[in-house]
Parts: C-alpha cells; structure tokens; sequence
C-alpha cells in the first residue's frame, strides 16, 4: 500500500516528531485556548450583569438577566459557533485549508474586542449590541474546530497523530482555567480598590459604579492570545494531503513538505494522476458516500451532539448547581463582585482539578488506548458518576456534604475530557477523504453545537426548582437540578451506545481511513477494531 502512495504523504505518515510539529500545536492551539475562554469566561459574568443592569433596590434579592436575555446571553455564541463550523468547515475543502485560517483568527479578535465595548442607552440596548457581537464571535470560534482539526490530523504522522490533535483540544482546558484565573484576579483587584456592603446591608452601594469594567476588562482579554498567533497562522504552508489530493498539485505539495521536513521529495505527478484516476471523486450528498461513511458520519455528529448536551450545561451553569448545594452563599449576603470571585473560584477549581487533567490524560494515551475505549469509557463513567449525583441529590445538598459533590461533579468533568469531549474532536478529522474531511468535522462539531445550545437553553429552563417559591425572577417551575442531572446521566448512556458506530483509527494512515489507499471495491470502507470485529 505504501508503494502506491505519494512520496509526499508516507513521509508526512512516517516523521519522527519535530519542531514543525509543536509550532502546528501551539498555533491551532492557541486558537482554542481562545475558543475556550471566549465560550465559557460568559458564564462568569451573568449575575454581574444583571446585578448592573437590571438592578432594583426595592426588591430583597439582588437583580438578574430575565429568562430570554439570560438564553439570548449565553446561548447566542454558540449559535454563531454551529454555523461557523458548518460554513467554514466546507470552505475549508473549497478554498484549502491555510486561506480560511486566517479569516476566524481575524473575526474572533475583532469581536473579542466588540464585545467588552458593548455600549447603549438602555440595558436592552446594551445586551443587544453584546449578544450582537458574540454571535459573530462564535462564527469566528466555529471556524476553528474543523480548519484546527483537519490542519493538525494532515501535518501529524500517523503514529502519534491521535496525541498531536488532542493537544490542540487540550489547549481549550486552559483556556476555561484562564478565563477562571482571569476572572479572580480582576475581581479581587476591584474588590479590593471599591469595597461594597453586602446587597442585604445596602443594596444600591452594592453594586459600584466600577464594576461595570470588570465584565467588559474579561471579555476583551480573549482577543489577546489570538492575536498573538496570527502571523504565524499567515505563514503556515497549506497542508499537502489538500494540495496534492484535493488542489491536484503534487509538486506545490512537495516543495512545501521539503521544506517543513528539510528533506528532499519527489513530487511524483503520474503516480497522482494514477492515483486520481483510479480513485472515486463520490460528493458527500451520494449513495457512494452513504455507505461508506454514512454510519461513521451519524457516529461522530451524534456522539458530539450528545456528550455537548451534557458538558455544556454542566459549564454554563455551575454557578447555578454549585448555588443550588450551597457551596456559594444566597446572593443577598454579598455584594456584586464577591459573588463575580466566588463564581470564578469555584469554576477554577474545577477546571483545575477535574478539566485540565482529563485533556492531558487524553494526550498521553490515546495513542496507546486508541480513540474507541476512550470515548467508550468516557462516557460509561459520566454516566456513573451523573446517577451518582442525582440519585442521593439531597444527600449532597445538606450541610457538610458539598465536598463530596463538587468531587464526583469534578469526576464528569475529568471523564468528559479523558473521553468523548476529547475524541469527538479527533476522530472526523481522521476517518474522512480529504476533499470533505474540514466539511464532515464541521457538520460533526455543528451536531454538537446543537448540542451545547440545547443544553444552554435547556438546562437554563430545566433546573429551576419545582416549588415555585424558590424558582428565580422571571422563569417559571422547571423540573429541579435532580432530574436535570437524571437527564444529562440518560444522554451520556445514549452515547454509550453510539460509539459503536465509530471506526477505530489509532495507527493508521488518514487515507486507509478513508479508502484513499485503496480504491479496490470495499476495501477502503472495511474498519476494524482491535478486537478484529469488522464495521462496515
């Protein structure tokens, strides 16, 4: 197989891990280390914006977002992310991969900015013009998971391929843990400079004039770190499996892997022209596609779509389920920006023991595990550990128990991402031909942004009490934070189950998964996993 394969794409296949390999890391990476930050740093800021803008002393608890502007708030980035990925995705495979890259960096600096100058007359005024500029955000973000994925799994050699794109997903931990540590640092610094009353003390001096900064200081941190990495997205060379089997050109390919391998390549045009005549030129809308990767492309998309139901969610709105166990005093008892420190304390903490670690668990063994167990694993233990929070739930919310919560709640985190948070990124960008494989990732990570909104939305709505007593300003009774976690513990055993629809691509070369290699009847589409058991 090797011998009918370019020159060009066996040395990208068979290189021993070099510079070029860490740049390709850290330059996609740190474009997810902005996602990351971008997506969750919202979360951290929503009491204070309602504490600001829809304040009202008279009433003896602090103000929030109503129900559509608390959705519209935290949910809008995502619904710019969803179409992103889909748009960017299939211009990744028109355009190529390097002349797309460039344009998300450039939006996402642009409304990183946008968005801490979000000005207006009125509060609806102001969270129009915010919500404005995050939808368009999140187009920007949503550019990067397809072109980020596709990019790296093209440049990794396929030994250790699988660790080089989870440590591009890995980077979105640190970006959670920034936006955390981000948050508690500007907090305390403005605490400490405009102390305030608690809101049951005094409830218009609460809230200083100030704070007003500290939202807007966090959300235009994250153009930082993009704008950091922009020249040398710019330089990057275009990846030579979309020039040599997507743009036709092997001798552009060659001359660009040369000098990323510093080594001499031949460019081999008759073997790609055999090669591309030999081959089947199947769109995505064909029978030819359907069947031999329709299931794989379910697979991915539903996987994605489900493990985000349950991960965003929990993400979203820890402060709300780490406010419903106590672990986080009744607002009234602090003033605006201790409750901005607690929130942002309690999220660090989790990104810190539970999220990090589980991204970096990924990298070290996924290429030892392979990607199947993982995400097999992954979610059998998010499920465990999801009944193990609902089921004694009252349990955890009594006094002296809100330790033991927040650990098995940090479990989900850590098993998220040592799992099918990590793997439903990985895979689509290995299994699919190259002229659809940034179209396919975008269409999987489109899935799970439904997902994610979903869960936004859902959950917002979902986990308010069933005692109308308790149920916060402006929503009506919802099902409780108990069975909402019933829920989520039912969507990771789904995709339990899902997983089996997935190929197993741990060392193998991108075009054996997609029957590149091979355009013989069947044989590029027949996958098997280690236990030898054949898919499709």
């Amino acid at each position: 197989m090797a011998s009918r394969q370019l020159q060009v794409l066996s040395a990208l296949d068979g290189a021993k891990t070099q510079r070029y390999h860490f740049r390709a890391i850290v330059v996609a990476g740190m474009g997810f280390f902005t996602d990351a930050y971008d997506l969750f740093c919202i979360s951290l800021v929503t009491k204070l914006l309602g504490r600001i803008y829809y304040a009202d002393p008279s009433s003896p608890t602090p103000g929030s977002l109503p129900p559509n502007v608390a959705a519209a708030v935290n949910g809008v980035a995502l619904c710019g992310t969803l179409a992103g990925q889909l748009f960017f995705g299939w211009l990744g495979d028109r355009l190529g991969r390097k002349s797309v890259y460039g344009m998300t960096l450039m939006l996402m600096v642009v409304c990183s900015v946008a968005s801490g100058l979000s000005f207006g007359h009125s509060p609806a005024s102001v969270m129009a013009t915010l919500c404005f500029f995050r939808f368009w955000l999140g187009f920007g973000i949503g550019g990067d998971y397809p072109l980020s994925a596709t990019i790296m799994s093209e440049y990794a050699n396929k030994k250790t391929r699988g660790a080089f794109i989870a440590a591009v997903f890995a980077m979105q931990g640190f970006g959670i843990l920034a936006g955390g540590v981000v948050t508690l640092v500007l907090s305390t610094v403005f605490r400490n400079a405009f102390p305030a009353p608690a809101y049951q003390v005094d409830a218009a001096a609460s809230t200083v004039p100030q704070a007003d900064y500290v939202w807007r200081i966090i959300l235009m941190l994250g153009a930082l770190p993009a704008a950091l990495t922009y020249y040398w997205r710019t330089k990057m060379p275009e990846t030579a499996r979309y020039t040599a089997l997507v743009a036709k050109d092997a001798k552009q390919a060659s001359l660009d892997m040369s000098k990323v391998l510093q080594s001499e390549i031949e460019a081999e045009p008759e073997k790609l022209d055999e090669i591309m005549a030999r081959g089947e030129d199947y769109g995505l809308f064909t029978s030819r596609f359907a069947k031999r990767h329709g299931l794989h492309l379910l697979g991915t998309a539903t996987a994605w779509f489900l493990v985000d139901v349950a991960y965003y969610s929990q993400n979203l709105f820890q402060k709300d389920i780490f406010g419903s166990i106590g672990w986080i005093p009744k607002a009234r008892t602090m003033d605006a920006l201790e409750e901005v420190f607690r929130i942002s304390r309690a999220q660090t903490l989790i990104a810190l023991c539970g999220t990090v670690p589980g991204y970096w668990f990924t990298v070290f063994l996924i290429d030892v595990v392979g990607r199947f167990w993982i995400q097999l694993v992954g979610f059998a233990m998010m499920t465990v550990f999801m009944l193990g929070l609902a089921l004694p739930y009252h349990h955890w919310t009594t006094p002296g128990n809100h330790v033991g919560f927040v650990v098995m709640y940090g479990l989900t985190f850590f098993f998220a991402n040592f799992g099918p948070n990590a793997t439903t990124f990985i895979v689509p960008a290995e299994i699919f031909p190259a002229r659809l494989r940034s179209t396919c990732h975008g269409i999987s990570a489109a899935a799970g942004k439904a997902g994610a909104i979903i869960g936004a939305f859902g959950f917002l709505y979902a986990a308010q009490s069933q005692d109308p007593a308790h149920v916060d300003a402006g929503y009506k009774p919802g099902i409780g934070v108990q069975k909402a976690l019933y829920v989520l513990a039912a969507c990771n055993l789904l995709g339990f189950l899902v997983t089996f629809l997935v190929p197993e691509s741990k060392g193998k070369s991108l075009e054996e998964m997609s029957g590149e290699a091979d355009a013989e009847e069947g044989n590029g589409a027949n996958i098997v996993r280690p236990s030898g058991e054949q898919l499709v």
